[in-house]
């Protein structure tokens, strides 16, 4: 990208850009849902050459993702043309933080078990 001439130039360059990292994370969020319902409509996972297919569909949601998180870091961070901030630094590890973590820890497992437990009743 050419470095814009004139001050003026700034809204419309920050809008291309806005406009390209857009189009990018919402290709990437697309072709991750494309490949969750490839994923799904694939089968057994012993069937034969099922476990390769599923292997390189999670693969690349793997990789458009960490595109998604670069992007949007990216945006966030650095914006087009130089703007910077920078994040405040992270609080103190304290008792509480550590004791609210736990409790969403709990909660998810307890979620994960339940679906693991229906999905072994449904199926």
């Amino acid at each position: 990208m050419s470095s814009p001439s004139t001050e003026s130039d700034y809204p419309a360059t920050q809008n291309r850009v806005l406009d390209l990292y857009t189009a990018v994370t919402v290709l990437m969020l697309l072709g991750i849902a494309v490949l969750i319902v490839y994923s799904l409509r694939l089968g057994a996972i012993t069937d034969p050459g099922v476990q390769e297919s599923f292997g390189l569909a999670a693969a690349l949601m793997f990789v458009m993702a960490a595109v998604v998180v670069h992007i949007v870091d990216r945006t966030y961070r650095v914006w087009p043309l130089g703007r910077r901030f920078r994040p405040s630094p992270p609080g103190p590890v304290t008792e509480a933080g550590q004791l609210r973590f736990l409790k969403i820890l709990v909660v998810v497992l307890a979620g994960a078990a339940i679906a693991y437990v229906l999905g072994g009743l449904i199926a």
